[in-house]
């Protein structure tokens, strides 16, 4: 099984493993590596003692090596040609007056290619703004169309907990994310309290979820009834990482009861 690097291609947030190599890569470290059919760079998320035999669908692609001194001078002129071709794109959309949001442009580490991520109500015709685009810059360019959780993820931000994204720092693929998980774990149903930037439930609800289903097991439910030595009571709360709930006897009397590991 080969080992391998997740590594967060350019700035764009998204995420892939690339095989792993003879180098002392720390998190956070700029790489130059092999993708799409030509060169590109990306930061080291998880270095490769962490995530020995993760399992890849795909063949990986290489890490070529550590971002050198020149390297990093390229990345840099790379931000600042992409803030260029944003405002270049944003007057251009509205000479087409077309609907979409320009969100980002970023351009490959060789500079072989511009991607423009914009947001649209509806699908789009940009055959003749690409046109357009291409004889400006004489790259290829592509423009693709995101959702709003893809959106927060290349903006970037932090989340209530004080934390950067999720979504930005180290999450692949988006999962399916149910009001079900927030109430399995105990959470209050507030939408702004369980949404993340984007406005849709928190990523952190479905990752958490299989752990919060584990701890919980032979544990009662709020609001159950249950017989304990003490007498017959209700669970008023329970705690599922300390394994406590607090019961309601019949008397009056409140008291915390310790339940075993499963």
């Amino acid at each position: 099984m080969e080992k391998m690097i997740l590594v967060r291609l350019r700035d764009s947030g998204q995420t892939y493993f690339y095989k792993s190599v003879d180098l002392e890569v720390k998190e956070g470290t700029y790489v130059i590596v092999e993708h799409d059919r030509g060169l590109d760079y990306g930061q080291i998320i998880s270095p490769k003692d962490a995530i020995l035999g993760t399992e890849s669908k795909e063949p990986l692609k290489k890490i070529l090596r550590m971002a050198t001194q020149v390297d990093l001078k390229q990345i840099e002129e790379n931000r600042l040609k992409a803030k260029e071709a944003f405002i270049s794109c944003i007057k251009k959309i509205d000479e087409h007056k077309l609907e979409m949001k320009l969100v980002r442009a970023e351009y490959s580490f060789d500079r072989t290619k511009i991607i423009f991520y914009f947001t649209a109500p509806d699908r789009i015709d940009f055959r003749n703004l690409v046109k357009d685009l291409a004889k400006i810059f004489k790259a290829r360019i592509e423009l693709r169309q995101i959702g709003v959780r893809d959106e927060a993820k290349l903006i970037g931000g932090f989340g209530p907990c004080g934390r950067e994204l999720c979504c930005a720092r180290f999450l692949k693929d988006f999962e399916p994310v149910t009001i079900k998980m927030a109430k399995e774990e105990g959470l209050h149903l507030n939408p702004p309290k369980i949404s993340g930037l984007c406005g849709r439930l928190m990523c952190c609800l479905y990752f958490e979820y299989e752990v919060y289903k584990a701890l919980s097991k032979g544990l009662p439910r709020e609001g159950e009834r249950v017989h304990i030595p003490e007498g017959k009571g209700k669970v008023l709360s329970v705690n599922v990482f300390k394994r406590t709930a607090t019961i309601e006897l019949e008397d009056g009397r409140q008291i915390q009861v310790n339940y075993k590991p499963v």
